[in-house]
C-alpha cells in the first residue's frame, strides 16, 4: 500500500505524544523543565552526529579530513537572508496560534514552542524525503517504519516536557510527507546521491539549532533557516562540488 509509511509514522507520533502527555501530567514543572533540558542535549548529538557523518571522511592515508565548510556556509546564510524576508516562522507561529485556539488549549503557554519545535525535530531530514520517494515509487516503507520508532520516542518526551503542541507535529509529518510520496516519480531524479548528502549535513545542522532552543530557550529562528535545505539540494547540480 503506497502511502502507509506516512501513516505509520503519522501514528506513531500521536500516540508518543498522548503518551508522553499523559506521562508529564504526573511530574513536577522542575521535573518537566529537566527532561526538556535533557531531550534538547540528545536532539544536539542527533544533530551533531549526523552532521560529523556527512562532513567527515577518512583519506587513503588514513588520516581524518572534513568538507562542505563553503556549503554550509553558503546554505545557511543565503537561505537565512531568504528566510527572513518571508519570515517562515511567523507563518508556523500563527498557525500554531490557530491550532492553539482551534483545540482548546489557548491557555497553554507552551503549546506554540512545543508544536514548533516538535515539528522541526521529525520533519527535517534526509530519512523523511527518502523513505517517502521510496514509499512512493516501491510501496516500500521500511525507512519510514524505522523514523516512526524515532519519532515515537522523540515525540513522547518532547509532550511530556512541553505539553500538547509536541502531538501536533504530526500534522506537518503528514503533509510534508504525503506530499513527497504523492510526487515521489518527479522528485526521485532529483534526489541523487549528492543531493541527499548536502541535505543530510545541512539538515541536521537546522536540528542541532533545534536543540539549541530546547536547551537555552528561542536562541535561533530555526524556520527561517528552512530555504537552507532547499538550497542544499540545489547546490549538488553546481558544475563543481563543494566538498
Amino acid at each position: 500500500m503506497y502511502g502507509l509509511g506516512t501513516v505509520i509514522n503519522t501514528a506513531a507520533i500521536t500516540v508518543g505524544g498522548i503518551l508522553g502527555l499523559l506521562f508529564g501530567k504526573l511530574i513536577s514543572e522542575r521535573h518537566r523543565d529537566t527532561l526538556c533540558k535533557a531531550c534538547g542535549v540528545s536532539v544536539l548529538f542527533v544533530g551533531i552526529a549526523g552532521a560529523l557523518k556527512g562532513m567527515l571522511s577518512v583519506g587513503e592515508d588514513g588520516k581524518l579530513s572534513s568538507g562542505g565548510d563553503l556549503l554550509i556556509i553558503a546554505c545557511l546564510a543565503i537561505g537565512a537572508i531568504i528566510g527572513e524576508l518571508i519570515n517562515i516562522e511567523g507563518a508556523f507561529e500563527r498557525f500554531g496560534a490557530w491550532l492553539k485556539q482551534k483545540t482548546g488549549n489557548a491557555k497553554d503557554g507552551s503549546f506554540i514552542e512545543g508544536f514548533v519545535n516538535a515539528s522541526f525535530t521529525v520533519c527535517i531530514g534526509a530519512m523523511a524525503i527518502v523513505g517517502s520517494i521510496n514509499d512512493g515509487i516501491y510501496g516500500d516503507y521500511t525507512i519510514l517504519l524505522t523514523k516512526s520508532i524515532l519519532d515515537f520516542i522523540i515525540i513522547m518526551i518532547m509532550a511530556a516536557s512541553l505539553g500538547k503542541g509536541a502531538i501536533f507535529s504530526a500534522i506537518p509529518v503528514a503533509l510534508l510527507q504525503g506530499s513527497v510520496t504523492a510526487l515521489s516519480r518527479l522528485i526521485m531524479p532529483i534526489m541523487t546521491e549528492t543531493a541527499l548528502l548536502y541535505l543530510s549535513v545541512v539538515g541536521n545542522i537546522l536540528i542541532f539549532c533545534v536543540g539549541v532552543n530546547l536547551v537555552w530557550g528561542k536562541k535561533i529562528r530555526v524556520a527561517n533557516l528552512l530555504p537552507a535545505i532547499v538550497l542544499a539540494v540545489a547546490a549538488a547540480f553546481l558544475p563543481f562540488e563543494l566538498f
